[in-house]
């Protein structure tokens, strides 16, 4: 198998197995703040533990390398995070993976706001549609009167698109370690917002099965496999997200995109493919 191969195969999978975090924070009655400061707990656990078996040196290096961009990315991320559970506790998953998809040209328009790096025309032509996608579908939740879901997933997607962006400026930050910050930071602010910290079994191993094995194990997936493949081939990987996360509420919790999220989602996702695919294309020459 060539690195390229292996690339695809272990990104697909992380993406797979992601698309399945929106079905089990929607399957919990729990407030979206129980639910951050518990999932919270559990990712910076599972990603801490990791160090146990490293080297020294390799730890010295983890918490030496822009440690000051590490807690900013860290704290955008956890925020972020809350952000997005709590969207989908409040609207449909549909919606909340649709605007989160936007992330990458978000990204790109941050990156060129306040960095001033380059922003091509396929970018430009490519917002222009996006934001098209992402009026219909706001204008449904206009016409009934709540617009708090989007409205959380757009924050969300906002702060995790300036987060790439530090990400891929200071590339040799550590990702392992950036993910256990930014579980506790997670856990840190969702604390103050919550009335009790009681949790039933059945709710807490669900969480505890998000936190440990589902979120920790396509993050890794994911690491892994962006090293092989390139980032346009990223973007066009992570649409098995917006495709399959509202597939499996569909199958599981009979939750059914609107028409507009329909209509607003192909416009988005018709423009992330077209995007992805120009920008492959292009690199290939």
């Amino acid at each position: 198998m060539t690195n390229n191969a292996k690339g695809l195969a272990l990104t697909s999978l992380g993406v797979f197995i992601m698309s399945l975090e929106s079905l089990f924070i929607k399957f919990t009655t729990i407030s979206p703040f129980l639910f951050s400061f518990y999932i919270g707990i559990f990712m910076f656990i599972s990603m801490i533990s990791t160090f146990v078996f490293k080297e020294k040196a390799v730890l010295k290096k983890a918490f030496n390398s822009s440690m000051l961009i590490l807690i900013v990315c860290a704290i955008l991320m956890g925020t972020s995070n809350i952000f997005f559970i709590t969207a989908i506790k409040t609207t449909t998953v549909a919606n909340v993976v649709i605007i989160f998809g936007t992330a990458a040209l978000f990204s790109a328009l941050f990156a060129y706001i306040f960095f001033k790096e380059k922003i091509t025309i396929n970018i430009i032509i490519a917002s222009f549609f996006m934001f098209v996608g992402l009026f219909v579908i706001f204008n449904d939740e206009l016409e009934v009167g709540s617009l708090d879901g989007n409205i959380y997933a757009l924050l969300c997607t906002s702060l995790f698109a300036m987060s790439f962006v530090l990400l891929s400026r200071y590339k040799q930050m550590d990702r392992v370690l950036l993910t256990a910050l930014s579980g506790l930071v997670l856990s840190i602010i969702a604390f103050f917002f919550c009335e009790d910290l009681a949790i039933d079994l059945k709710t807490l191993a669900v969480v505890m099965t998000m936190g440990l094995l589902i979120s920790p194990i396509s993050r890794v997936l994911l690491g892994t496999g962006a090293k092989y493949i390139s980032a346009s081939e990223v973007s066009l990987l992570m649409i098995i997200e917006t495709i399959m996360a509202p597939v499996w509420v569909w199958i599981f919790l009979d939750e059914v995109p609107s028409s507009y999220t329909f209509i607003g989602g192909s416009i988005i996702v018709a423009t992330l493919v077209a995007n992805s695919l120009y920008t492959l294309k292009k690199e290939s020459y």
